[in-house]
């Protein structure tokens, strides 16, 4: 006789649990004290940038030289994300730890794993649930966007989209860390501490080593503020998307491994060995993506249309070395005005800093520039476009390109009215979030049914 089969558990739907991690998030206190704390952070960011803006828009107005530099998403977007960068980066992983660690504390974790749900799987729910309250504090950014469209502000939609989706992988970024922290930690608060630790510490990275060539650039890349900048500067890098999204789920599922309760800690160590190696190999992987896209409406990212053409064309291998230190200024106009858009370019660049202090002045090659082309070579002390361009063409043995007709950016000087800033960020919008708070918090509502008899109820 055959004996019978272990009966299979089949997987739990996966919506239930989703909107019970929606209502344990919308719940706690610490979301809707964060969205009260962004209101005048986000109102007094945006609030300074419209002045700014219309004060410079007042001496625009007479020169159409000076309109071309008033930039919406320099003078307004950019700043009011920023506020809101901060907000997520010090009061955002307070709500998605409190995902986690409440059930630890409480000890319903453990209930929640014996269920036929896998810990990837509760990891992946609490991502979506944080991610959605990610989605709801953003709506005071999102009102300011809204409230200067209402003031006849410009917006761009392909640049200002790179903008939100650069912020919005930053917020995965840093729910990711706040979920994992509080997976390998006993408490709420030793969650918190190591994951501003991480989130700060992102900061020290800038401050420090920042803009140093050799090792210390490659370190600096890991710091998280780091990964906004091209966003920031309205790039679109398929490769920083989808390195960000890979770190961030590496450390969800470093955090599904660390949640399980039956497992030694040597089979955790090893998983998360296995996990990391994996997430490098994949990360080397995401280095050599290369594309990337101008999404800025003045095209600042780029050569003029002809030289973005003829530049993709030069297939041979071009070697730049820089005789400027770092810190030099001039150093700082070669990379953003040439250096930085030749990589984007050019197929096969090689960029070489010859120097990593700034020599005494009577250094005779300090501040020289040499380009090397096949066999040929040049040097020049410019930092301008218009002479580096016409050098590199002279090498390849290629005539200057013809200008290609376009669209002139014209600028768009505003003066606005900014009450309408203040009462919307500190008196409406605080009160409706108020609102809401209180109506979810609301006593749920009993319906009597009558039973008949001999009815079940």
């Amino acid at each position: 006789m055959r004996s019978p089969e272990p009966r299979r558990i089949s997987a739990a739907p996966f919506a239930p649990l989703l909107a019970k991690e929606l209502r344990e998030v919308l719940g706690g206190r610490a979301l809707w004290i964060m969205l009260l704390l962004i209101c005048p952070l986000v109102g007094y960011s945006f609030f300074q940038a419209l002045s700014l803006y219309g004060e410079s828009s007042v001496a625009a107005r007479q020169s159409a030289v000076l309109a071309v530099s008033l930039s919406p998403f320099d003078g307004i977007l950019v700043p009011t994300f920023g506020a809101f960068y901060v907000a997520v980066t010090l009061l955002f992983p307070f709500v998605a730890i409190r995902a986690l660690s409440h059930e630890k504390e409480s000890g319903s974790l453990r209930l929640l794993i014996q269920l036929p749900y896998r810990a990837v799987t509760v990891m992946l729910a609490k991502a979506l649930a944080v991610m959605c309250a990610w989605l709801l504090a953003s709506l005071p950014v999102v009102s300011a966007v809204v409230i200067w469209m209402m003031l006849g502000g410009h917006i761009a939609p392909a640049e200002t989209l790179t903008l939100v989706a650069g912020h919005a992988l930053y917020g995965l970024l840093v729910g990711a860390i706040a979920l994992f922290s509080a997976a390998i930690t006993e408490s709420a608060a030793s969650a918190a501490i190591v994951t501003l630790a991480l989130t700060i510490g992102s900061w020290a990275l800038d401050l420090t080593i920042a803009g140093r060539p050799g090792l210390f650039e490659w370190i600096a890349r890991l710091s998280l503020t780091q990964t906004l900048k091209s966003f920031e500067q309205g790039l679109f890098s398929a490769g920083l998307v989808f390195g960000m999204t890979l770190v961030a789920a590496s450390l969800l599922a470093l955090a599904g491994i660390w949640l399980q309760p039956g497992d030694r800690i040597q089979t955790k160590l090893l998983r998360s060995l296995a996990c990391s190696v994996t997430t490098v190999a994949a990360l080397a992987a995401a280095a050599l993506i290369t594309f990337t896209r101008d999404m800025t409406e003045d095209r600042r990212n780029s050569f003029p249309l002809a030289d973005e053409r003829l530049l993709p064309t030069l297939t041979a291998p071009l070697e730049i070395i820089v005789h400027l230190a770092p810190e030099d200024p001039r150093y700082v106009d070669l990379q953003r005005n040439v250096l930085a858009k030749l990589e984007r370019a050019m197929p096969q660049l090689t960029i070489r800093i010859a120097v990593e202090a700034r020599p005494d002045a009577d250094a005779a090659s300090y501040g020289s520039i040499e380009y090397r082309y096949g066999t040929r070579s040049d040097v020049s002390r410019s930092t301008s476009p218009r002479e580096i361009l016409p050098i590199i063409y002279g090498l390849a043995g290629v005539q200057l390109p013809a200008p290609v007709p376009s669209t002139d950016y014209p600028g768009y000087p505003l003066v606005a009215n900014i009450d309408l800033a203040l009462v919307w960020f500190l008196g409406a919008l605080p009160l409706l979030i108020i609102g809401a708070w209180l109506w979810h918090r609301r006593p749920p509502s009993f319906a009597f049914v009558t039973v008949r008899k001999g009815e079940q109820a």
